[in-house]
């Protein structure tokens, strides 16, 4: 026994030595990279909006709207407070033309740039980015009327994913890729080619202007796209600074044309099938809701532009009864739902639990969806530090409170409780915010319109279902299914979620995780098609082009047997050729084989 001991500590520490070796070399290695880095990202100055300046604060408006008084001008304002933060004037058909043919001269020379040089704009950006983090999350908190710390998850961070993914892990993707060959054209070389489809586009929303901005931004650069973004008019006004990010990182690397390689515009609704429709537009994104979605593929159809579609979702959290710790989850399930005042479109929008779970998780929740704070984060940040943190956002607009107080009220008559908000918000502090309360309401079944109809709002929904197979059953119910997550402790249980689970994407023990490795991105049923983030997000902008090429050029090439070349001397040996060269390729053992190459040669 002492002997066995003796080994297994002797071989535990054998482990131990390879481990801090192999640690070791990794940190060489990392050093030695991080020395001799031949892309070095690039420092240059954005000038911030005079409205990030500490102390600023604009004119409350008047039952803000966005369109301008008297004239089609855009009116910015800040949906946190009402305040004016400028306007902006839309584009005209002739602007998007002229944005496309200036795109589509800025491409012709970007297509040649290198994955190197490529890596250096993105490493540029990024070093920006992380160096002024608090001025973005500023224009993005005045714009939106989030949290600082969801400008932060929800902007920063997955911003700086999908720049650092690309930087990393983009040439790989991109890269040719073998594809085998089979018996008859072993002579070929077959691979497939990502090369650039030239301008490509993206409509995108309001609920992460920073990251929905620069998200298509970034792929189209790397795989040698020209980029135009048309922008949320709920959120324009951000967008202006946040092209000059993006500028800035392609002028300070020598591009001189970056504004046009490069570029956003915002529009009336009117205008953007101008947009959409576009013959010079390659490939489009689309992220919003489905009844416009239903319109941008009809107006994109015209031009048959291949259509990237991300809808939204009723994303669910299934709770099992084995989870280890229901206090770190119920603190998840708070921030999953009231994550930018739960204008996400992989928020949590219903928790579905099972019995032993679901009165302890109830009774964790509601005080503390109770005491949650709405208002304007950077108010509450300049009223210095004794003032209560901000935790819940503004949403972007009041025109869908309505909505959310007659499916609140028809849950209520229905049968489910509310324990908590269930109305608009007026706000003491800020009278023309766009507010509503923080909502839980439990009780809820998959019947209900509310457990079918994407609130996109500060609403938890707690649900109870009798069993894993029940529980998979209700996530499955809604016409949705972009993400959802699964928590718990018994492999076959998660493992039977997950792979149920009508979804694009899951995570398990955890939420949205997905998107911060970036693995593809997108839903199934009404979230959509299509796929963006991760290698299959990068080449679907590209042409995949399929090559083959000769093994041994000039000793072993494609040559037409002389029974089979045109005009046909003689038909039935003709056919007994063809039939040869089947049985050859693809018969089903040796002796089919051998049949086939007898008939070629004619024995």
């Amino acid at each position: 026994m002492d002997a066995l001991q003796a080994l297994v500590e002797d071989l535990l520490q054998q482990h131990l030595l390879v481990a801090a070796a192999a640690g070791a070399l990794a940190v060489v290695y990392l050093l030695v990279k991080l020395l001799h880095d031949t892309e070095p990202a690039k420092d240059y100055q954005v000038t911030p909006p005079e409205q990030c300046q500490p102390g600023w604060k604009g004119k409350v408006l008047e039952g803000p709207s966005l369109k301008a008084p008297g004239s089609n001008d855009i009116q910015c304002y800040c949906p946190a407070t009402g305040e004016a933060l400028g306007t902006i004037t839309p584009a005209t058909p002739k602007d998007i033309d002229s944005a496309v043919a200036r795109a589509k001269a800025a491409q012709e020379q970007w297509q040649h740039t290198t994955f190197a040089q490529r890596r250096q704009v993105l490493k540029t950006m990024l070093k920006f980015i992380l160096a002024n983090q608090k001025t973005i999350s500023t224009a993005a908190c005045l714009d939106s009327g989030k949290t600082r710390v969801d400008s932060s998850f929800g902007e920063i961070l997955v911003t700086a994913e999908k720049l650092r993914w690309t930087i990393d892990h983009g040439e790989k993707a991109l890269k040719p890729e073998r594809r085998p060959t089979n018996f008859l054209m072993m002579y070929k070389i077959n691979e497939v080619r990502w090369e650039p489809l030239g301008v490509v586009s993206a409509c995108v929303s309001w609920k992460y202007q920073f990251h929905n901005l620069l998200g298509p931004i970034i792929s189209a650069l790397f795989s040698g796209n020209a980029a135009i973004v048309k922008v949320s008019e709920q959120t324009c006004w951000s967008s202006q600074y946040f092209m000059q990010i993006v500028h800035g990182a392609l002028t300070a690397c020598g591009y001189s044309y970056a504004s046009d390689l490069v570029q956003s515009l915002v529009c009336w609704p009117d205008v953007a099938p101008h947009f959409t429709s576009h013959p010079g537009i390659a490939h489009l994104t689309f992220i919003g809701s489905r009844p416009v979605a239903l319109k941008v593929c009809e107006s994109a159809a015209q031009a048959l532009t291949p259509v990237c579609v991300e809808l939204g979702g009723k994303d669910a959290a299934i709770i099992l009864d084995d989870v280890r710790n229901l206090e770190k989850v119920g603190h998840i399930m708070l921030r999953g739902v009231f994550q930018a005042a739960g204008q996400n479109c992989i928020g949590i929008e219903r928790i579905i639990a099972l019995p032993n779970v679901y009165d302890r998780l109830i009774d964790f929740l509601t005080p503390r969806v109770k005491a949650l704070r709405s208002g304007s984060a950077l108010t509450s940040e300049a009223a210095g530090p004794d003032t209560p943190a901000v935790d819940v956002g503004a949403s972007i607009s009041a025109a869908g409170f309505s909505r959310l107080e007659n499916l609140i009220q028809d849950a209520v008559s229905r049968g489910a409780r509310l324990l908590a908000g269930g109305s608009r918000y007026a706000h003491p502090d800020f009278p023309q915010g766009h507010y509503f309360a923080p909502t839980l309401l439990v009780d809820v079944t998959p019947n209900m319109p509310i457990a079918q109809e994407e609130c996109f709002a500060p609403v938890m929904l707690v649900m109870k279902a009798a069993s894993v197979a029940a529980a998979v059953d209700a996530a499955n119910s809604t016409p949705y299914g972009l993400g959802a997550s699964v928590f718990g402790s018994r492999s076959a249980d998660l493992q039977y979620a997950a792979r149920w689970l009508q979804s694009g994407m899951v995570a398990v023990n955890d939420f949205a995780v997905y998107y911060a490795v970036q693995l593809p991105f997108g839903g199934v049923k009404g979230s959509g098609y299509g796929r963006f983030a991760g290698e299959e997000g990068l080449r679907g902008i590209c042409n995949g082009k399929s090559v083959c090429v000769d093994r041994w050029p000039g000793w072993i090439e494609t040559g037409i047997p002389p029974e089979l070349q045109l005009p046909v001397r003689n038909a039935k040996r003709a056919w007994e050729v063809a039939c040869g060269v089947v049985e050859l390729g693809y018969g089903l053992g040796l002796g089919q084989k051998t049949k086939g190459l007898r008939r070629i040669v004619g024995l």
